[in-house]
């Protein structure tokens, strides 16, 4: 059984090959919990929300997507 390699970009994540949507990054689902992504970015990621929370639910209320919520996450984490 043979497995396929994808190069990984300059961050370090998979990207897709084929087109359309060549060298495009996965989003992630609406539906991942708050929880799963604190495991992920740490325990300050989207403060104001519960655990079980859906990541739809934070990017409808606060008008952010992922990428800001994680650089607001590191931001209140600096001195």
């Amino acid at each position: 059984m043979s497995s396929k390699h994808f190069p990984k970009g300059l961050d370090g994540r998979q990207r897709d090959q084929s087109p359309p949507k060549a060298g495009q990054i996965r989003e992630k689902r609406a539906d991942t919990k708050v929880e799963t992504l604190r495991d992920q970015y740490g325990p300050n990621f989207a403060p104001d929300f519960r655990s079980d929370a859906h990541l739809g639910t934070v990017r409808d209320k606060t008008g952010k997507s992922l990428h800001q919520l994680v650089r607001d996450t590191k931001k209140a984490l600096e001195p």
